[in-house]
């Protein structure tokens, strides 16, 4: 097969390459957006996802609607 460059693991045939440094950097950089992003998110639908808030209740922002919604008959 290939005849491969460079230094490598070999384990049953399988040769793993040592990756590039820019390789190394951006994965940690990609993998810590991804946990601030779950972090983020967590905060903002956890007690939806907790069931401790039903969706419809809202983030706590009021947006007018009140009384002007209902009709007295």
């Amino acid at each position: 097969m290939g005849g491969g460059h460079g230094g490598g693991t070999t384990y049953k045939g399988l040769t793993l390459h040592q990756p590039k440094r820019w390789h190394t950097i951006t994965g940690k950089g990609m993998c810590a957006m991804m946990w601030f992003w779950i972090f983020y998110r967590a905060k903002q639908d956890g007690p939806v996802v907790l069931g401790w808030r039903h969706p419809w209740e809202g983030h706590g922002h009021d947006h007018g609607h009140g009384d002007e919604h209902e009709t007295s008959h």
